[in-house]
């Protein structure tokens, strides 16, 4: 089974340069955790360290894409940018209409889609499906039924089959129960310097 984040490609520069003016906008991170708090994992976007130990695990090669799931304002696509995945290369999905919008205004060259991602088969340029190198999913599925944390994962391999995703969290645990799921769960990193405290885990499906 190919594993996405040991794969041909080269790791990504660690980002060295400041969010694009407007990026992180905390002030609508705050306003739509309040107005639907499930759909946030947190009340503030993702720090400096969080970005950089993502970008450090997400490793596409040359041809593929990089898919972002849950991308709130855009804190870690500028990250990935700034790490080295192009523009036209990287793929942001967002459920929230002002926050899509949002991530087109901020992000100029970066494809943006408006929608669930639980449809990501519906969702992505047919072009795209089978060439997704990396999935980073922002999305707290820790808060959802495990009946729903199926679905999401089924729209992954759909999309990039064999090839897992990562998944930042909050928990000081595994944020999924990767057992009744069929996953292989390891935590890559962990930052204390984020607020709250965050965990970098990388999930692949495991052979049947």
């Amino acid at each position: 089974m190919t594993d996405i984040f040991q794969s041909s490609g080269a790791p990504l520069e660690s980002p060295s340069i400041p969010p694009k003016t407007g990026t992180a906008n905390p002030g609508m991170f705050f306003r739509r955790w309040l107005a639907n708090p499930l759909q946030m994992g947190s009340i503030v976007p993702s720090s400096p360290a969080l970005c950089r130990r993502i970008v450090q695990q997400v490793r596409p090669a040359p041809d593929e894409a990089v898919l972002e799931l849950g991308a709130g304002t855009g804190v870690i696509s500028q990250a990935l940018l700034a790490g080295g995945v192009p523009a036209d290369r990287l793929i942001l999905v967002e459920i929230v209409p002002d926050m899509a919008a949002h991530l087109r205004r901020v992000l100029p060259g970066v494809r943006v889609i408006e929608g669930d991602a639980r449809r990501l088969p519906d969702l992505l340029p047919p072009a795209w499906i089978g060439r997704i190198g990396a999935v980073v999913c922002g999305i707290p599925l820790v808060l959802l039924p495990v009946a729903e944390q199926r679905r999401f994962i089924d729209a992954i391999e759909a999309v990039a089959p064999g090839r897992g995703f990562l998944h930042y969290s909050y928990c000081a645990t595994s944020p999924l129960p990767a057992g009744r799921l069929g996953l292989a769960a390891r935590r890559e990193a962990w930052t204390p310097l984020n607020f709250p405290p965050a965990s970098v885990w990388r999930y692949t499906p495991r052979p049947h």
